[in-house]
């Protein structure tokens, strides 16, 4: 049974970061490309940033310089590290794991979510 399972979500002041983890289990990770995407009320999800099984990042260009996705396969878990946080950042952000880093269909399987809320 695959399981996606976020944590490091919150509350914080603009301008202020936050560290979200995924830990997987139930999938050959190495495989996997391991992404985060978020959605917020009333929008549609957006990819925020991948990580490809080679290394390879992906940003979406509004997170560009201040997010950096990184993972550690030892440990089967992917990071998101977002700092100078914005209050449009505020979003519920899910963790997904795919085996091609789709663009075009959705990713084969996804965390539950983890919300971050940034006020200013």
């Amino acid at each position: 049974q695959v399981q996606l399972v976020e944590s490091g979500g919150g509350s914080v002041q603009s301008g202020g970061s936050l560290r979200l983890s995924c830990a997987a289990s139930g999938i050959t990770y190495a495989s996997y490309c391991m992404g985060w995407f978020r959605q917020a009320p009333g929008k549609e999800r957006e990819r925020v940033a991948h990580i490809h099984s080679g290394g390879w990042t992906y940003y979406l260009s509004s997170v560009k310089g201040r997010f950096t996705i990184s993972q550690d396969n030892a440990k089967k878990t992917v990071y998101l590290q977002m700092n100078s946080l914005k209050p449009e950042d505020t979003a519920m952000y899910y963790c997904a794991a795919d085996s091609l880093c789709a663009t075009t269909r959705s990713w084969n399987y996804w965390g539950q979510g983890t919300q971050v809320t940034v006020s200013s």
